[in-house]
């Protein structure tokens, strides 16, 4: 009997050997690495920070006519917001993106055709990307450094595909759903019951009732001693990690 189990303990410590030994030739081999780097990434919903910082942000794919209102709410309480912009947005309002940029707010990219980019292949995706990359840079001189995907959907090829050319993949941690024609009071409540220093807030620049909904927002804002800024004023470029729920997060 103990000769059995003796042998039995042999060829369970064989075994545990040749595991190990196996994990250390994959892991020199680099197929360990290809295995952590296929984990999940994500994009940034919100900040962990020690200001009262929060990004007001603004997607514009239809419709213009209310943008510079927003802009001039913005600015009477000396705050800048952010606008994400798609390509055919920007073919048709090439001198609005002019004064987005000259007042002093910040223009993000929003993809070329508002497209489900999770259904396009790695080529098109880059396309997305850089036309309307190349068009934003023709007229104000720069291109944008954040991306918000469409629809909110995002996959590891495109959180690589934006990390590829030095830009950050945005979502946001509050959705106003402004795009749902709720009105300006049931906005301004969805907001306002949850903003906090850091949080990256989602409007859309032609929704139904934003005029409505944007001063209380602000005065609500001020009120509680918070300060809304541009992304590039909020987000960390360097030097951060972002955890599993999409909190950027400064390192020590």
């Amino acid at each position: 009997m103990f000769l059995v189990l003796k042998k039995r303990s042999v060829i369970v410590m064989a075994i545990v050997l040749s595991v190990v030994i196996c994990a250390g030739a994959l892991a020199g081999s680099g197929v360990l690495d290809v295995a952590q780097k296929s984990k999940r990434l994500v994009p940034i919903y919100e900040v962990e920070t020690t200001e009262n910082y929060v990004a007001l942000t603004f997607d514009a794919a239809w419709g213009s006519d209310k943008t510079q209102k927003i802009m001039d709410e913005l600015e009477k309480n000396g705050y800048q917001g952010t606008f994400f912009l798609t390509g055919f947005w920007v073919d048709a309002n090439p001198e609005l993106v002019k004064e987005i940029h000259n007042r002093g707010h910040l223009i993000g990219n929003h993809s070329e055709n508002h497209a489900h980019l999770s259904d396009l292949n790695a080529e098109k995706i880059d396309a997305e990307i850089d036309t309307t990359a190349t068009k934003i840079e023709a007229l104000i001189g720069y291109k944008p450094d954040y991306f918000r995907a469409p629809f909110g959907e995002y996959d590891n090829r495109l959180i690589e595909a934006t990390e590829n050319r030095g830009v950050q993949c945005i979502q946001w941690s509050i959705d106003s759903l402004d795009w749902k024609g709720i009105s300006g009071g049931e906005i301004a409540e969805r907001v306002v019951n949850n903003v906090k220093p850091g949080d990256i807030v989602l409007f859309h620049n032609n929704s139904d009732h934003i005029l409505d909904a944007l001063p209380l927002i602000l005065l609500a804002i001020k009120n509680k001693g918070l300060k809304a800024v541009r992304m590039d004023q909020l987000v960390y470029k360097e030097n951060y990690a972002i955890n599993a729920q999409g909190k950027q997060i400064k390192n020590k």
